[in-house]
């Protein structure tokens, strides 16, 4: 296992050196606060990290961003509260340990025996009964597994209902875009919704500039159209705005109702805080496909990657 040598800062510890995990299992899991992958795999983590620290397991959350704004400590920090995270973390702002573990995904686990080998790694969501019982045979312990179930945004997807990938706003990343005209790259331009959305295209309406990683509202009032088949909708948000910016969303042209989000009411309002992701939708008797709108009542507003689940 590499040294977490590098970190732009350590939350909930002191730095941690070789000599202070000899003798521990550890696991390490790489994560950025915005990913919804890694959201819904964090119950799991933060559960095995309490069931067995007693029996010398030492969990090491490694933040590296993958959005600017995911650069900011205190929001590294806030995300550990949220989340409830109170085993160590390292703020990988500069992508070292990233590099030295050689990773390329969010989230990634790596299990390392108390002589510091890696001995397996998993990529993604899932896989949660082996995995743990790659932490047993490592502690040398046999016992049932933990029960755990994630809540709110960190509930496992409806994978059976879930027709829409992730969908990146920015021209780094960004597809399926159906404004009339098309989209025009680092300039401000005024766009307009499509009579018609397919499924998995979105569209914007009002004065937008779309950059490598995030499309930026303008002028007050702009709306992001998505025709979606999924049972949650989510946005990654952040603001330039001095002030927070209410937002208001709509299913099908309708309030939300019942099929609203963790951070939305029923009848769709809103409000943009801080940059993290923003659960605008959650279907819950029937899932069907739907056209979400969401609209900024002022400029400011920052719209990164859509992500269903």
């Amino acid at each position: 296992m590499p040294a977490f040598t590098g970190a732009s800062a350590w939350i909930n510890s002191s730095p941690l050196e070789p000599a202070d995990l000899r003798g521990h299992v550890v696991l390490v899991d790489f994560w950025t606060l915005t990913c919804i992958n890694w959201l819904r795999t964090e119950p799991y983590v933060r559960a095995w990290s309490r069931t067995y620290r007693g029996d010398g397991l030492i969990v090491i959350g490694v933040h590296t961003p993958e959005f600017s704004f995911e650069h900011d400590v205190e929001l590294v920090r806030q995300a550990t509260v949220e989340r409830a995270i109170d085993y160590p973390v390292v703020v990988d702002n500069d992508y070292a340990v990233w590099s030295a573990f050689d990773n390329h995904y969010w989230p990634a686990l790596y299990f390392v025996d108390a002589d510091g080998i890696i001995r397996d790694q998993h990529f993604g969501e899932g896989r949660y009964e082996q995995s743990e019982r790659v932490i047993q045979r490592l502690l040398g312990v046999d016992r049932p597994l933990d029960d755990v179930e994630g809540l709110g945004v960190e509930a496992e997807a409806d994978w059976d209902n879930l027709r829409t990938p992730e969908t990146y706003l920015g021209y780094g990343r960004g597809e399926h875009f159906a404004s009339p005209d098309g989209a025009g790259f680092e300039e401000r331009r005024a766009y307009h919704l499509p009579a018609y959305l397919s499924l998995n295209q979105w569209a914007l309406a009002g004065d937008w500039t779309i950059g490598r990683e995030k499309a930026v509202l303008e002028e007050p009032g702009g709306t992001i159209a998505f025709r979606f088949r999924a049972r949650d909708a989510n946005l990654v948000l952040d603001r330039s705005a001095p002030e927070p910016i209410p937002f208001r969303v709509l299913l099908d042209g309708d309030p939300p109702g019942l099929s609203h989000g963790v951070d939305v009411d029923e009848q769709g309002a809103g409000v943009l805080r801080e940059g993290r992701l923003y659960q605008l939708v959650r279907q819950h008797d029937r899932v069907a496909e739907r056209t979400l709108q969401i609209s900024f009542e002022a400029a400011g507003a920052q719209a990164y990657v859509f992500t269903f689940g």
